[in-house]
């Protein structure tokens, strides 16, 4: 049955088995080179053999070799001999029609044993010598077929293989052989109990040096994931990944089942035919084995051995004995300590505890729960709770189950277990309306969480409420990712104050659907925040009250910093006090210091995050402290001082990699990666950015991390590396929220990428985007940056025709937008400086005395690739300018620029320097002669030939192949060719790059541009 299902491929994805793979393809080049192979694939059912043998058959097909596959079937020796090969010989006939007779010819009579197709079978008495014989013809027909073209011969389901197939198997590969054949014969290494027939024949093959074994194992997690990422054509939920990788101990065939189970809906996750194969070995036990079997099967993973005996019943030799045959079964194994036993694959307990009826499992259960409560050291201490509230659960006892099930979710909440505590409370609720009213009213908060939710009252003596459970719920789904199954809880518990209004309450449930619509990226949260902060408006000061304000506080610092922000986080921290808040109180310090730093007062700011850091990390308090870990270095990352911020970033990954924040972790990484980049350290910056992208678990950072490998790859040149991680950035980013730490590094990365590659339209489209809703106070830390990325675009292209067109409108738009922004720091003032020189450069006013300013600004700072960039504007005014002192400075100039730009590998500023000093007949190399010439013409330098600097010429003014040939009297065929040269030479992917990259390079004079279009 097995064998059936075995073979169909749920997942389209092939998965892992690289070095599997890889050994047969190493066989088959060897067998195609004259030497034949033979290999034997062993791997317990459904672990993915025949998905192995499917791809490697595809690709020996597509090395032209002939692929034959016979299996064997499940029928007994008395069945069909030499199945296998019958059917494979039949598909090489089919295949190869001509050759096939022409190898048989003189022989049918006899191969027509494999064969009947063949003709009559010859008469007469068989013995052993006609079996041999048989076996040679089978061999020199093999021989013959692969003599001249490789053939593939595949076995599979060995295990079920009768005899006479056995034999000749072993024949063939005993025997030695020539010609171009690999054969491939594959079992399942469970079925071989210590009697099973193929056991010796494998022992004997083992012995041939000829021979190799693999021994194909279960799928990794990560393999596992992508196998399901396949089946479900999406990306799965980690925890439905774990979930499915645990039951099944990943065996490819089981996680296949499990993961279209999922996707059905079926909660057993487990096919009729499935459980009925898994049951098969089971019963085929002696009725106490499979009653002993039926017991451990409802009592968990694992059963300890006296927790057994106490449910079992039977005397002890009795139960020895049906452990001993069921051990023996390869039905159950012992557990790995010795203390107990469990089912040798989890599937088929699940199997056998599924083939129970109703009754028989609610009785099992209740006498392990009595047993347990009897004798709570039968289990380990730390099992026992949840054991227990299983037990009760699947004992349909209300009563009993609720408290149980409570205690177990503050367990699970204390491990940090939160899907499990969430999985709990979720049992808790469907138990509580059918549980007694004197059980309901006896539990306190208490019995649900060690603090209870700051609704009010003391969790050690309030009663507990169903509300109580849905908020909890909310939380522990919030907290392990299950945030779907959150909103829903949480939006149920609002309905319910509906009818029974608290409005303290309800501001909590209101603040944790902000949080969750926030994460879902299904909205910005500023409505449900609104909400709470009206509910709570005039109520006694309170600890929901104060994260109420808080979160409103953070929500305008990343939206809408202004005064109402600074109002709300006074007063979160004032409320905060004085309910003894201290984590909330922190929190909202934190954002204080944050909305000083951008308002201006710097050293207020930073000096009030410090002291958060420290009382966090004297307190305990590591979500805190975590946050200012990443928001203490920002801001002073914001104010330009990047080498203060390093040490405070690795200090607090390593704390975050101590205390298990990831996502704090990501955003770190991504600080760093900022902070590395402003520094000239790109190498490092690009790993930093890359952690980013791996450690978080909420899309945010992570989307932080791809948005600083964007500008990386930017800054480098690689505008296609660019473009992907920008699309990587906007699967990740809140559409429902304009946050300007978002939306402007990404627009402004977004604008470049479209600059570089000739999409000046696109790139005033995305400046216009970002700039249509205005930008808030406190954006200026990535204002700046994307109006002088605009201006320099503009710049670059001021003589261009076709970018003429709405030049006007968009330089005043930069030039007002400027004035909004602000300065107040010298990271800020220089970009000020800078993006008014481009502004003046844009419209071809700009000289030296425009760009001295911005040198010298920038000197002040640690930014080496900014100030590179500025000094080879200083240089190209002073050679426009062109005295003797001016060169002697532009050269100087253009030599730092130019070994920053090769010290951090920005291509783009190395041909911007290189093209300059050729212009002007300047070389670059220390000790080379002062003026001495240089090619005039810079397209010498990236190696283009005339033709295909005349090609480029046309390209550059729009021309398509067919207007290039005409003009040029040469044919299309040889523009594409040149084209192509071009391309690679330029090392861009299109005609528009490069184009645009010829403008911004120079290689045309600007009458020659003019005249071409």
């Amino acid at each position: 049955m097995l064998g059936r299902v075995e073979t169909r491929s749920v997942s389209p994805v092939f998965v892992g088995r690289a070095a599997e793979l890889a050994v047969l393809h190493d066989a088959l080049t060897r067998a195609a080179a004259g030497e034949p192979q033979a290999l034997l694939l062993g791997g317990e059912a459904g672990v993915g053999k025949t998905r192995l043998v499917e791809e490697f058959a595809a690709a020996a097909g597509s090395r032209e070799a002939s692929v034959a596959v016979g299996g064997c079937l499940e029928i007994g020796a008395e069945g069909l001999p030499f199945a296998p090969f019958s059917t494979a010989l039949r598909q090489l006939r089919a295949a190869r029609p001509e050759e096939f007779a022409t190898a048989t010819a003189g022989q049918e009579d006899e191969l027509a044993w494999l064969l009947p197709e063949l003709g009559e079978p010859r008469a007469g008495r068989r013995d052993e010598q006609g079996m041999a014989r048989l076996f040679a013809l089978t061999a020199r027909l093999l021989e013959r077929l692969a003599a001249a073209r490789t053939v593939a011969f595949v076995l599979e389901d060995l295990h079920w293989a009768d005899a006479s197939t056995r034999h000749l198997l072993a024949y063939l590969l005993r025997t030695p052989r020539t010609g171009r054949l690999l054969v491939l014969a594959t079992y399942r290494s469970d079925h071989l109990h210590r009697r099973h027939p193929l056991r010796p024949l494998l022992a004997e093959l083992d012995r041939l040096r000829t021979v190799r074994r693999i021994d194909l194992p279960r799928l990794t997690r990560e393999e596992a994931a992508r196998q399901i990422a396949g089946i479900l054509a999406s990306e799965p939920d980690p925890a439905q990944v774990d979930a499915v990788f645990e039951r099944s101990d990943g065996n490819a065939f089981f996680v296949e089942e499990l993961a279209v189970a999922a996707r059905e809906g079926r909660r057993t996750g487990l096919t009729d035919s499935l459980r009925d194969l898994l049951l098969v070995r089971v019963e085929t036990l002696p009725e106490s084995a499979q009653r002993v079997a039926r017991i451990i099967a409802e009592g968990g993973s694992t059963v300890e051995h006296r927790l057994l005996a106490a449910v079992a019943g039977l005397p002890e030799d009795d139960l020895v004995e049906a452990l001993r045959t069921a051990v023996g079964a390869h039905v159950l194994i012992p557990a790995p300590d010795g203390t107990g036993y469990r089912f040798r694959h989890s599937l088929v307990r699940e199997a056998v505890a599924g083939d129970l009826l109703p009754g028989e499992r609610s009785r099992l259960n209740r006498r392990y729960a009595e047993a347990l409560d009897a004798d709570p050291t039968l289990v380990p201490a730390d099992a026992r709770v949840p054991r227990l509230a299983g037990y009760w659960y699947h004992a349909h006892d209300p009563a009993k189950a609720l408290p149980a099930v409570l205690a177990a979710s503050v367990v699970a909440r204390r491990r940090h277990a939160y899907t499990e505590q969430l999985d709990l409370l979720e049992r808790a609720m469907e138990l509580w309306d059918s549980a007694p009213e004197d059980v309901r009213s006896s539990l306190r908060r208490t019995d649900c969480t060690d603090a209870g939710t700051p609704c009010g009252g003391d969790p050690a003596t309030t009663p507990l409420s169903c509300l109580d459970l849905m908020a909890e719920a909310a939380v522990a789904g919030r907290f392990g990712g299950e945030r779907e199954r959150a909103l829903t809880i949480t939006e149920r518990a609002l309905r319910l104050l509906e009818d029974a209004p608290d409005p303290l309450r309800a501001a909590w449930f209101w603040v944790q659907r902000a949080r969750l619509v926030q994460a879902r990226a299904h909205g910005d949260g500023r409505r449900e925040l609104a909400t709470a902060e009206q509910l709570v408006r005039g109520l006694p000061p309170s600890e929901v009250h104060a994260e109420v304000l808080t979160l409103a506080a953070n929500w305008s610092m990343l939206h809408r910093p202004g005064p109402e922000a600074f109002a709300a986080a006074e007063q979160a921290v004032q409320y905060a006090r004085m309910v003894g808040a201290r984590d909330i109180e922190l929190h909202a310090r934190l954002t204080l210091g944050g909305l000083r730093v951008d308002a201006g007062e710097h050293e207020a700011g930073l000096a009030q995050m410090r002291q958060v850091l420290q009382d966090a990390l004297a307190e305990g308090l590591h979500q805190v402290a975590g946050r200012a870990y990443a928001h203490l270095p920002s801001g002073l990352a914001g104010l330009g001082r990047d080498r203060e911020a390093v040490p405070l970033l690795r200090d607090g990954l390593a704390f975050a990699r101590e205390h298990g924040l990831p996502d704090s972790e990501a955003w770190m990484w991504a600080g760093l990666s900022g902070a590395l980049y402003s520094l000239g350290q790109w190498p490092g910056a690009a790993e930093a950015a890359g952690h980013a992208t791996r450690f978080g678990q909420d899309g945010e950072p992570r989307a932080a991390g791809a948005l600083k490998l964007a500008h990386l790859a930017l800054a480098h040149g690689d505008l296609a590396e660019a473009a992907r991680q920008l699309a990587t950035v906007r699967a990740h980013v809140d559409s429902h929220g304009r946050v300007p730490r978002q939306f402007l590094p990404l627009a402004r990365v977004a604008l470049g990428v479209a600059a570089g590659q000739g999409r000046l339209a696109d790139a005033r489209a995305e400046l216009r985007r970002a700039l249509d809703s205005g930008l808030p106070t406190g954006a200026h830390r990535h204002g700046w940056p994307l109006l002088r990325a605009a201006a320099t675009a503009e710049a670059d292209t001021r003589a261009l025709p076709a970018a003429r067109a709405g030049r006007a409108e968009i330089l005043a738009r930069l030039t007002e937008t400027a004035r909004t922004l602000t300065t107040g720091a010298p990271l800020w003032d220089a970009y000020d400086q800078w993006t008014r020189a481009e502004l003046r450069r844009a419209d071809g006013r700009d000289t030296a005395d425009t760009w001295a300013p911005v040198v010298t600004a920038f000197e002040c700072l640690d930014r080496p690739y900014d100030l590179a960039r500025v000094r080879l504007r200083l240089a190209g005014a002073l050679l426009r300018e062109g005295g003797t002192e001016d060169r002697d400075r532009a050269l100087e100039l253009l030599r730092l620029s130019s070994a920053v730009a090769a010290h951090i590998g920005a291509r783009p500023l190395t041909a911007a320097v290189t093209r300059l000093a050729r212009r002007a007949r300047l070389a670059l190399t220390p000790g080379s002669v002062k003026g001495a010439a240089a090619p005039s013409d810079p397209a010498e330098a990236l190696g283009l030939t005339a033709r295909e600097r005349e090609v480029l010429r046309l390209m550059a003014a729009g021309r398509i192949n067919r207007q290039i040939a005409e003009e040029l009297f040469i044919s299309p065929k040889t523009v594409s060719v040149h084209v192509s040269n071009i391309l690679a030479k330029l090392g861009v992917s299109g005609r528009g790059e490069a184009a645009a990259l010829a403008h911004r390079l120079g290689l045309f004079p600007v009458q020659d541009r003019l005249a071409a279009g």
